[in-house]
């Protein structure tokens, strides 16, 4: 028996058995490439689900991290420190908008605040109801799972306490007819990223904004995934031109550290009182002290400008291939859609060829690399996903 193979036996016995049995050990990663207890080698394609911002091992972050864990690990939310203030001033600035900050531990926590003030608002203008999307995926504390669209990761946790109203993904009009005056906040996503990566059509945001803003409802965007720099930008919501009143924010935030953020409006911001929310290890030094060197190294690096110019290319060799029919998304977060429902037999022969992806739909591959990953990197997952597609789903007359 392999060290993995033991390994995993290990984990089914200590370990609850919510995630199944993970297809592979990971011991250490540098840069794009991750290497199993075994010793194996893979390209990190997926970067822990658009959490690796920097890569592995990024010089920056290891330096970042290890300073301050020197210097100062945790204060709780009874003291303050300089890291959490200068994070705070410098997510506001990168957002542009006047407001505050409140920082935690995830994306879930952070959707969970962020529902805190969508609750303050009703209860102050006299409103119950929550309006969010079909298919959408906000976390699964019993909150953010209420205001999850995905029925099948709801539904055994239900019935919930809030009245919450899902509407089709990117139909304005079916979200016009649904935001009226008992609507206390809507909450949307720019791309949905648990359901294959599926960004909004051009204006969805822009109507939202509209809609909310007529019935005194809080618009509040979930860009824990597609927020810094899945799509090439800081905030996907940027690209409509529109102020939400609140913004959610994860995953590459910390680039593989554990942090959560809201960004909120004054107005909105000022719904939480002394008392109303908290967290022990929201804001944590390390924590921040990360965050603040992956903003940095995104901006020295023009990390932005790479994966941009780089998701350009991997859309063109993709869609050359007849057993692709779209590639969704932005810069390097993509759904890759397939012409048959083999997705997960796909990520289960890439990672026998050394690759790491994932598979939300049956018909769809989702990548999420560092932004940092290499052009010759893009075309070797490129080259093992149409070599994996010739085994599985050969294309009539043989591939062009």
């Amino acid at each position: 028996m392999s060290y993995l193979e033991q390994i995993k036996a290990r984990y089914a016995k200590a370990l609850m058995g919510n995630y199944g049995l993970p297809p592979v050990a990971i011991r250490e990663g540098s840069g794009t490439a991750v290497t199993d207890v075994d010793g194996n080698a893979y390209l990190d394609m997926i970067g822990g689900i658009a959490v690796s911002s920097l890569g592995h091992n990024h010089p920056a972050l290891v330096e970042a991290i290890s300073g301050q864990a020197a210097r100062l690990a945790h204060t709780s939310n009874l003291f303050l420190h300089e890291k959490e203030v200068e994070l705070a001033e410098k997510l506001l600035d990168l957002w542009g908008n006047p407001g505050r900050v409140f920082l935690c531990n995830s994306g879930t926590e952070a959707n969970e605040a962020a529902l805190k003030l969508a609750i303050l608002h009703g209860n102050a203008t006299g409103k119950a109801k929550i309006v969010a999307t079909e298919h959408g995926f906000h976390g699964r504390s019993l909150g953010a799972l209420s205001i999850t669209g995905k029925a099948a990761i709801r539904e055994p946790f239900g019935p919930f306490a809030r009245e919450v109203v899902f509407v089709p993904y990117g139909d304005a009009d079916a979200l016009k007819a649904a935001v009226d005056d008992t609507v206390a906040a809507v909450f949307l996503e720019p791309t949905q990223g648990e359901t294959g990566v599926v960004p909004a059509p051009g204006g969805y945001l822009k109507a939202a904004r509209e809609l909310t803003a007529a019935s005194n409802a809080l618009l509040i965007l979930d860009e824990i995934q597609s927020g810094f720099g899945r799509t090439g930008a800081w905030f996907a919501h940027h690209a409509e031109g529109i102020v939400p009143d609140a913004v959610t924010l994860a995953k590459g935030l910390g680039g593989g550290v554990p942090i959560g953020a809201v960004l909120a409006t004054e107005a909105a911001a000022a719904l939480l009182t002394p008392g109303t929310h908290g967290s022990t290890f929201g804001g944590n030094p390390i924590a921040c002290a990360a965050s603040l060197a992956v903003i940095d190294t995104i901006e020295r690096d023009h990390l932005f400008d790479n994966v941009l110019a780089l998701g350009a290319h991997l859309e063109a060799r993709l869609l050359a291939d007849p057993r692709v029919t779209e590639v969704r998304g932005q810069a390097l977060w993509r759904g890759i859609n397939l012409t048959e429902p083999v997705a997960a037999d796909v990520v289960r022969h890439l990672i026998g060829l050394g690759v790491l992806a994932n598979a939300p739909r049956p018909d769809t591959i989702r990548i999420a690399p560092p932004l940092t990953v290499s052009r010759t990197e893009i075309d070797l997952f490129c080259d093992k996903l149409i070599a994996v597609l010739d085994a599985l789903t050969p294309a009539p007359g043989g591939r062009p």
